[in-house]
Order: C-alpha cells, then sequence, then structure tokens
C-alpha cells in the first residue's frame, strides 16, 4: 500500500510542473476574424482559445469581410455574452479593404466572372445592390448585446500588445488581413516583434473545383476581399508564418455531431451551436485549434508566398515558390503550409472545448 501510494504522489509531482507552465507561461493570442454570425465557422473560431490552459486571449479585433464590420462586432459580443466571457475585450477594425471597392469588384466579375462568395458585399448572392459603406446592423435571433467595444481601434490594440509582450504574441488571423497591414504600416517593427502569425488562407491547386466541386470552398475569400493587404502582411518580417487552408476544407461536424455534444453537456453555448448549426468546413475552428496546439499538424512543406495585386484574373490568389526560384530580394517570406491535421484529434479536443467553453465572469 505505502509504495502503491510513493508511485502515485511521485506521478502526481512529476506532472505538476507541466500543468504548472501551461498554467503561468500560456500561449498569448490576439484572434483578428471577420466574425459572420450567428453560429458558424467566425464565431466557433473562438472556442478552442476558451477556458485554455495553454492560452491567454488578449482580445479579440473585428474586420470587414464576411460581414460588415459593425455587424460582425455585434455578433461576437453577443457571443461573449451568451458564454458569459465578459472579461474578453473587443475591438473594432477596418471597415473597408485598403484599396478594393464594391465597384472594384462588380468590375472584377464583370470582365472575369462571378466570385461565389462576396462576404458582407453580396454574399452568395448579387452584389449588384450593395452599397458602398456598411448599413446599419440589421435584427438578428440571437439578439443584440450590451457588452461594448473597447475604444482603441483594432490595428492600435494590436501594436499596443505587441511591445508589451515582445516576441510573445501569437496573431491568429481568420479573416482579411486589413487590421494587419494597418498595423504593420502604422509600426514597421510590429511584424517583427510578434512571436507568429497563423492565417486562415492562402488555396494552392483548387482551381479545378470550382468546375468539379464547391466553388465556395475553392475561392480564397481572405486573401480575395483584401489582396493589398494580404501582400503586406505576409512579406512583412514576422519571425513564422503558417497557413491554414486547403487542409480545413474537408473537415466538417454534422448535425448529429453537434446535437450529440450539446445533449452530453448542455450549457448556453452548446445550445447556441446546436440552434445556429451551419454544415460548412471548420476553416477557422481549425486556424485556432492548430495556434493553440500545433502538435496538430501531422503533415507540413515549407514554401515562400506572395499575394498577386495586379488587377487581373488572378487578383488576390497566393503563390509559392521553392527556395531556389524565389524572389527574395522582393520582401517575400518562407510560410509553413499544412498539408494534413490530426482530424479526429482536433474534433475531440472541439467537442471538448465547446462543452467546456463557458466563462465564470
Amino acid at each position: 500500500m505505502r509504495r502503491l501510494l510513493s508511485r502515485l504522489v511521485l506521478a502526481a509531482l512529476c506532472a505538476t510542473p507541466l500543468l504548472a507552465r501551461a498554467q503561468t507561461n500560456p500561449e498569448l493570442v490576439i484572434e483578428d476574424n471577420d466574425f459572420l454570425g450567428p453560429g458558424g465557422s467566425n464565431i466557433q473560431a473562438i472556442i478552442p482559445l476558451l477556458n485554455n490552459p495553454r492560452i491567454k486571449l488578449l482580445g479579440v479585433t473585428v474586420v470587414v469581410g464576411d460581414d460588415w464590420e459593425n455587424a460582425e462586432s455585434d455578433r461576437i459580443r453577443r457571443f461573449l455574452e451568451i458564454s458569459k466571457h465578459h472579461d474578453i475585450p473587443v475591438y473594432d477594425g477596418a471597415v473597408q479593404p485598403l484599396i478594393n471597392t464594391v465597384e472594384l469588384m462588380r468590375l472584377r466579375e464583370a470582365q472575369f466572372g462571378t466570385i461565389p462568395w462576396k462576404g458582407a458585399w453580396g454574399g452568395l448572392g448579387s452584389i449588384e445592390k450593395t452599397p458602398d459603406s456598411q448599413p446599419q446592423v440589421a435584427k438578428t435571433a440571437d439578439g443584440a448585446p450590451t457588452l461594448k467595444a473597447a475604444s482603441l481601434p483594432a490595428a492600435m490594440f494590436m501594436i499596443q500588445q505587441i511591445h508589451a509582450h515582445p516576441h510573445q504574441v501569437t496573431i491568429v488571423e481568420a479573416g482579411p488581413m486589413t487590421n494587419l497591414a494597418l498595423a504593420i504600416r502604422m509600426d514597421p517593427s510590429f511584424a517583427a516583434t510578434a512571436k507568429q502569425l497563423v492565417f486562415m488562407g492562402a488555396y494552392l491547386d483548387l482551381n479545378l473545383m470550382s468546375v468539379t466541386g464547391n466553388a465556395d470552398n475553392g475561392s480564397d475569400f481572405n486573401l480575395i476581399f483584401d489582396p493589398e493587404a494580404a501582400h503586406i502582411a505576409l512579406t512583412a518580417p514576422w519571425p513564422h508564418i503558417t497557413s491554414i487552408a486547403n487542409v480545413s476544407n474537408d473537415i466538417v461536424m454534422s448535425q448529429d455531431e453537434i446535437k450529440n455534444l450539446a445533449q452530453a453537456n448542455p450549457n448556453p453555448v452548446t445550445a447556441y451551436m446546436q440552434r445556429f448549426y451551419m454544415p460548412l468546413p471548420m476553416w477557422d475552428e481549425v486556424t485556432s485549434a492548430v495556434a493553440a496546439d500545433p502538435s496538430l499538424i501531422t503533415k507540413s512543406i515549407d514554401a515562400y508566398m506572395d499575394v498577386e495585386t495586379g488587377k487581373g484574373i488572378n487578383y488576390g490568389h497566393a503563390y509559392v515558390w521553392p527556395d531556389a526560384l524565389a524572389p527574395k530580394r522582393m520582401g517575400i517570406r518562407k510560410v509553413r503550409i499544412v498539408q494534413q491535421i490530426d482530424t479526429a484529434r482536433f474534433k475531440s479536443a472541439f467537442t471538448t472545448q465547446a462543452q467546456n467553453a463557458m466563462g465564470t465572469h
């Protein structure tokens, strides 16, 4: 009996430092996203970062993209209320891309064909009646938030936190990169002072999918919506850059899976997920999960990357080079391109995280 107790005590002592390190030195994260909601991949992207002992979420920042910025801000603030995470600040950001406009996207469609998903500028429908500036926020089924956004603009918040925690902050970018580009242009040391950038985007070799499969899953919207911002961000001197794109297209949780996780642990978060379920790939959830736990990656490749900014058919598309052919004098950076993840472990972890996402504040 004594020998068994000694072994248990020894095991506890060995495990304690690992847990203590996770709690005392968590990964510092800022999530920048175009929080279309209610429900769906954008909102659910925050779940792997909530109540995670590996992570300290410094705040979330909002950028125009999948919806207008003011509507996105309302949706993520409402979700934080529902999940009782009133302590996580929300910072409003860019309401337009750097150069791209509604009229330019209309012209692009006329010249080169329809863009399947246009986000705030028409969604899956037509762009013809889209206004040039964001309208008032419409009522949605999740209700209006009472939680207010912080007063500091998103880009300024990012700069502030990067310099408050030099070489420690991971930026999880799951929307267009407009806020990042603004931060980089305001502070040339911004990217180099961060720890890393993990972003959702840079689809490669998926052109045929627009003919044989789901065209939206082969449309690199986060880059297409603001190509100049993506070029600025991806040519900045980040210590590390990781791209999540192709790998997430086939990762979907079925309605039955969401129903089962909600029934196993009923709470406001799981009820919200079940009510606002969307049968879409888990693009942004995978991005956040990989940032929180890089060991999910089972296959990747490094390559130099940039984004086409010429006003042609490839405007906003990513391009990669091997080391021997890359035009390095143009400021391009090497990017880790994720090719495979442990899908079963990701879905298992995400289920647990969703069931335990409620805050205590």
